[in-house]
């Protein structure tokens, strides 16, 4: 069984710095109780920062490190002035309000995310100095997005998953980051991405494929050449243990101590004091009920909670202000001697007061504007063994996917809060035990034991052996080998792609035409003893002769449809069969219409749909529909389509590059050695026709069978460079 180790800004331990040295508590939070038996059965690690700012008290340092091993926790130390611009300023004040749809509580200047860089790359350190071969790492949440990436950078073999407890906004929202590419590069370096709702995997995916222009797959997304699984897993609770102290003398004692009389019904509500929250929209909304129904005054009560959250921010202090007002103006207006409507807590309440209050709630009211998930709905759910109980729930919270039984409202329509409110007080009690035990099976069912499980265990299938090997440049030493292997050649034979191989991919290809800095290097490499140069391209044969006509090189044009030999005529290679063709053209040419950004290109021997321009998401869904259509479409007919590099083609049959090299190889005595370079798909036919001993180059991060694997086309440039010096 392998060792997980797990990943998040704080440690499941705080520790402080008391009179008598460290302190150290174990956290209750819902991930620390999540992830125990994953950290503890398996013989793991947690990487982590304790809770408290700088370096320990030298005198205590060493008593401390082994109090930290023997917990199994790797700490990761952070000045203050780092927590106040990593987690305060850029996690907190930037991260948090985008990725919960509130662009406009962004500060008008955004942080630089230097720090947060850094922040990551120690936590990447951290990980990478105790990881052992075999190990499996889980990096949690918003605050550590770029720690994938970082890791994979030290660690290319390892198994690596993310889980993200937040929402993840619409591409749209999202692109408002200015760091989004990093971010977005980060947590695709995880062999496994995990959401709590399919909309978020899915707005996740948009913006990958928006942003970076990666593509998506039936399970996931591909960047690079790395393919990165999404998964979705709906955090849970852990339900027993909910119940069980919902049992406990401690609960029954502190019910018994705070009940309330038997005439007033309880409506709950328990939050942190965050704007994501939506508790001055609950009031208003609990006001709009006080307001229309007087016959509840004094037989109805709202207790809200409001647990303390990041005190030292001026826009919570404001916000902490608003509510106050409102919960001031709503027991002023309709609060009697004997009644407050509002009974309102600000402070940290103990596992047992929360409790407590759930199985005293008639009504919980979950009901934040946003939410990734919010446990405490489920927390409720699992401490109702009473069957009582319901639970109103925003459907802006991502327990609302899972929780179908509960009331679910809109938590910006008031009226529409304040009628359900009504509702689930005079709820019916057999329609209020029929929710409430669908709800517990779920909860049960799902809890947040399985949680953990079920990503380790997705982990581990798609991450491992089982997955390819990291697509990484040869080495230079391995370059300059392969450069000397072609010199030493008695007759070389280079068989070069033109687009993305010699000159970067262009949105408009008509923009790709060659520079004098390529053009220079051509005609080098032709005037080279016993060197003969071969351009083998898509394009069609009217370009390449406007583009490289001049030069002493040959020239191969449509995948190899036409041929040109230096200082020739065109020949074509096959019989040429158009009948498909005004079909076919009336078919690109209606998608195109229909896809904004595309093309079509007119080749004497096919026909080419190119998407570049297109929307990053749309482009690609139209082109698979395209290809599906074209496939159908011309089964019989004597043509294939081929998918490349945003581009659908239609071709004649058996023109491929792999022809190319097969014509070349035949009149070709063995003192000749070949040399192939190609950056898409269409020129893995020409790396597979080349003989045994030949030297094939790609470029880029996408597979191929090429053994020389180059990143750009300045690398392109630079070998061949060297090649005709």
């Amino acid at each position: 069984m392998a060792r997980v180790i797990v990943v998040s800004n704080r440690l499941p331990i705080t520790v402080k710095q008391g009179a008598a040295g460290p302190e150290l508590s174990r956290s209750s939070g819902g991930l620390a109780t999540g992830l125990k038996a994953v950290h503890e059965g398996r013989g793991g690690l947690w990487v982590g920062w304790p809770g408290f700012a700088g370096a320990p008290d030298p005198a205590h340092a060493a008593a401390l490190e082994a109090r930290y091993a023997e917990l199994g926790v790797v700490p990761v130390t952070l000045a203050a002035s780092e927590v106040e611009r990593y987690y305060e300023s850029a996690c907190n004040g930037v991260l948090w309000p985008l990725f919960h749809g509130f662009p406009a509580r962004l500060p008008l200047e955004v942080p630089d995310f230097a720090l947060y860089e850094a922040v990551n790359q120690r936590f990447a350190d951290a990980v990478a100095a105790v990881w052992q071969p075999g190990d499996v790492v889980w990096v949690h949440d918003y605050q550590l997005m770029r720690v994938p990436a970082l890791l994979r950078q030290k660690l290319p073999e390892a198994r690596i998953g993310f889980f993200l407890h937040i929402p993840f906004p619409d591409s749209d929202v999202f692109r408002i980051l200015p760091a989004r590419e990093a971010l977005l590069e980060g947590v695709l370096a995880a062999d496994l991405v995990g959401f709590h709702t399919a909309a978020y995997a899915r707005h996740f995916a948009s913006s990958a494929l928006h942003v970076l222009g990666a593509e998506a797959g039936v399970d996931g997304v591909t960047f690079q050449g790395r393919h990165a699984t999404l998964g979705v897993f709906p955090m849970g609770v852990d339900a027993k243990a909910f119940e069980a102290l919902a049992g406990s003398d401690a609960v029954r004692a502190q019910l018994a101590a705070s009940q309330p009389s038997p005439s007033v019904r309880l409506l709950v509500g328990i939050d942190r004091l965050d704007y994501t929250k939506g508790i001055p929209r609950r009031l208003l909304a609990y006001e709009r009920l006080l307001e229309a129904h007087p016959e509840l005054h004094e037989r109805v009560r709202l207790v809200q909670v409001a647990v303390p959250s990041r005190t030292q921010v001026d826009a919570y202090a404001e916000f902490r202000n608003t509510v106050d007002s409102l919960v001031g103006r709503i027991n002023g207006r309709f609060g009697t001697p004997s009644w407050a409507p509002v009974h309102y807590v600000y402070r940290n309440l103990s596992e047992v007061e929360v409790v407590a209050l759930y199985r005293a709630a008639d009504v919980m009211v979950v009901t934040p504007i946003r939410d990734g998930m919010n446990l405490v709905a489920k927390e409720f759910v699992a401490s109702r063994s009473d069957g009582k109980g319901v639970l109103v729930l925003s459907e802006f919270a991502g327990a609302a996917t899972e929780l179908a039984e509960a009331v679910h409202v809109n938590p910006y329509d008031l009226d529409g809060v304040s009628r359900a409110l009504l509702r689930s007080l005079e709820m019916s009690d057999e329609e209020r035990g029929t929710r409430m035990a669908t709800l517990r099976h779920r909860v049960f069912s799902y809890d947040v034991g399985r949680w953990a499980k079920t990503f380790i265990e997705r982990l581990e299938q798609v991450g491992g052996a089982a997955r390819p090997a990291p697509l990484t440049p040869t080495p230079a030493r391995a370059r300059e080998v392969t450069v000397e292997a072609m010199k030493a050649a008695t007759k070389l034979v280079l068989l070069l792609d033109y687009d993305g191989t010699l000159v970067p991919i262009r949105s408009v290809p008509d923009l790709a035409s060659p520079d004098p800095e390529v053009l220079g290097l051509l005609a080098r490499l032709a005037r080279r003893p016993r060197t003969a140069v071969h351009i083998v391209s898509g394009r069609n044969r009217d370009t390449l002769e406007q583009w490289l006509g001049h030069l002493p090189i040959a020239l191969h044009a449509e995948h190899g449809f036409w041929t040109r030999e230096p200082g020739g005529v065109w020949q074509g290679h096959q019989r040429l069969d158009d009948a498909w063709r005004p079909r076919a053209l009336e078919v690109l040419e209606d998608f195109a219409a229909r896809t904004p950004g595309s093309l079509v290109e007119q080749k004497r021997s096919g026909l080419a749909f190119h998407f570049r321009m297109a929307d990053r998401e749309f482009g690609p869904r139209q082109a698979n529909d395209l290809k599906l259509h074209l496939s159908s479409l011309f089964s019989n007919a004597p043509v294939e389509v081929l998918a490349g590099d945003k581009v659908v083609e239609l071709r004649p049959h058996g023109a491929h590059k792999g022809q190319v090299a097969a014509r070349l190889v035949e009149a070709a005595g063995p003192e000749v050695r070949f040399a192939a370079f190609g950056d898409d798909r269409t020129d893995e036919d020409l790396f597979k026709a080349l003989p045994v001993g030949s030297i094939a180059v790609h470029v880029g991060p996408s597979a191929s069978v090429a053994p020389v694997r180059l990143e750009s086309v300045s690398d392109v440039r630079s070998m061949l460079s060297q090649l005709s010096a």
